[in-house]
């Protein structure tokens, strides 16, 4: 496993992250999901993310019983604020924010996280608001550092630019082969002002591993086939991507690469990606995946994905 600094933090973070969306404490059973994080760290992952929201606090319960025990110098925690707990809780108010920040830290059973990010932005709350609110966070030393995740760039840019706030570090945007908004704004402006990204999704919610056969049924221990997980595939379902994505295997046998080791290391090819977040229910997955850390692509393999992904981006 290689390891990259995120942003202007001091935070070394794993090339490979280890996600909990849609799967621990809710979708994966609670042993499945233990061996999972167990071969995370077996392999080198330091990195995990979660949110309060993913299970409304079920994948954080689960988070901080399993790695309740471990030295918290060894990995690098970081959650989420602001879609409904309740219907009364939500949103990036000053309030809130130190109410879920104090709600996660009891679920992770922690002091601190390393890494505090803002689910979305929130057009209710003025900015100065939230952003002084995070400052006090990190203060008060309940988190180390702040980020952000789907910002834009003139929201990350009004941020920055607010005199007196905690600086943002990382920013947590959706990011594949397939999903490569990011490079037209919010990339170039994390390279200006040194910001890491934390990429999500980078394999297409499972599509990326070549696993869905054009106009065939999911398998039964896929995602897809999962009510729970495979509820927001979207277009990644549609056959004319299901059908490019199939081009994409005799690129990644070339390689000598899985898929999803393929699309992994095409994410990582930019250094401006700290780490590309990987969701599992198996820890054979995350072994596989691990091993995306370190590899280079050609240039004449970058120009046959695109070009194989050309009629569906």
């Amino acid at each position: 496993m290689e390891y990259r600094q995120l942003g202007r933090s001091d935070l070394n973070v794993s090339e490979i992250s280890l996600g909990s969306w849609l799967t621990y404490g809710v979708g994966v059973e609670t042993e499945a999901a233990r061996s999972c994080v167990e071969k995370a760290f077996d392999v080198g992952i330091n990195f995990i993310d979660t949110a309060n929201v993913y299970g409304r606090g079920a994948a954080e319960e689960f988070l901080g019983e399993t790695l309740d025990g471990m030295e918290r110098s060894s990995y690098v925690l970081a959650t989420k604020v602001y879609f409904p707990m309740s219907r009364k809780d939500r949103g990036l108010s000053a309030a809130q924010i130190h109410k879920q920040i104090e709600a996660s830290l009891r679920r992770l059973r922690t002091d601190y996280v390393d890494l505090y990010q803002c689910h979305r932005y929130d057009r209710d709350t003025p900015l100065e608001e939230t952003m002084q609110a995070l400052t006090d966070v990190v203060r008060e030393g309940k988190a180390r550092y702040v980020g952000i995740s789907e910002w834009n760039a003139p929201q990350i840019q009004g941020a920055l630019d607010l005199p007196g706030a905690v600086r943002i570090v990382s920013s947590q945007p959706q990011y594949s082969m397939l999903w490569r908004r990011p490079e037209q704004k919010v990339f170039p402006l994390c390279e200006e002002e040194g910001i890491g990204n934390i990429v999500w999704s980078p394999l297409a919610q499972g599509v990326l591993t070549g696993k869905y056969a054009p106009g065939e049924p999911p398998p039964e221990d896929s995602r897809a086939a999962s009510r729970s997980m495979g509820q927001d595939m979207g277009r990644w379902r549609d056959v004319d991507v299901l059908d490019a994505v199939q081009h994409l295997k005799p690129i990644a046998d070339e390689a000598g690469l899985t898929m999803a080791q393929l699309a992994l290391a095409w994410v990582l090819r930019l250094p401006v990606v700290s780490s590309a977040i990987i969701g599992a229910t198996r820890p054979e997955q995350v072994e596989a995946n691990a091993a995306a850390s370190g590899v280079k692509l050609s240039d004449d393999v970058l120009k046959a994905i695109d070009e194989t992904l050309a009629s569906v981006l």
